[in-house]
């Protein structure tokens, strides 16, 4: 099933948290200002990367059935997970924890849910150590491109800002980091597995043919 295919947004969740002491809407749209200042060199890890974590990481959430309250800490880690981008392109996830530990708080979460944040966020750093569901979630809503028909799409966009960075040289090493990436790569949620698997293992075997 492709990304078109999910199940959509659900305006159900925002109404939900309207009843919580969280203020969700205003430190989306906070962060989301934030991400606009990512540099331009960041092809891949830039504001649309985000977006589209957080949508599938609310997809993900209604499919395994996640309660409105463990949704708000996923949708809030997807929306946060990449934003120490900002500051610093080499451990990123911990400047993004630390980001998250500074902000929110304006927005009425407690220390408890930070604290599960930051080890949402913490769980995406590569290779990928989810430990529960929400976890799992954030991890498969991260890599979900991998299993998805704009995997060669996507790609190019992090070739691309590796090369800037100076992080890589010629396509062929792109080709070969991928292939050894998604040998190792696993999804985690039972929705991913049966969605995802099929389509990444077919992406893996053309990648070995062109690699010939």
């Amino acid at each position: 099933m492709n990304k078109s295919n999910r199940i959509p947004t659900n305006s159900y969740f925002y109404a939900e948290l309207k009843k919580t002491s969280v203020n969700f809407s205003s430190a989306k749209l906070f962060i989301l200002n934030e991400l606009d200042a990512l540099s331009p060199a960041l092809t891949y890890h830039g504001k649309h990367h985000t977006l589209d974590v957080f949508a599938v990481s609310e997809q993900l959430c209604i499919s395994e059935k996640v309660s409105e309250r463990d949704t708000t800490l996923v949708l809030t880690a997807a929306l946060l997970h990449d934003i120490g981008f900002l500051r610093h392109y080499r451990e990123h996830e911990a400047h993004s924890c630390r980001f998250a530990q500074e902000i929110l708080p304006n927005f009425g979460y407690t220390e408890g849910s930070i604290k599960k944040i930051c080890s949402l966020i913490r769980a995406t750093k590569i290779p990928q150590s989810p430990k529960n569901l929400l976890e799992r979630i954030l991890c498969d809503a991260d890599l979900d491109y991998l299993g998805r028909d704009d995997f060669y799409a996507i790609g190019q966009t992090l070739f691309q800002e590796m090369r800037v960075l100076k992080m890589i040289d010629t396509e062929e090493n792109w080709n070969e980091i991928q292939i050894r990436f998604l040998e190792k790569h696993a999804y985690f949620t039972e929705s991913n597995l049966q969605e995802r698997t099929a389509l990444k293992e077919k992406h893996l075997n053309k990648l070995r043919q062109m690699h010939l």
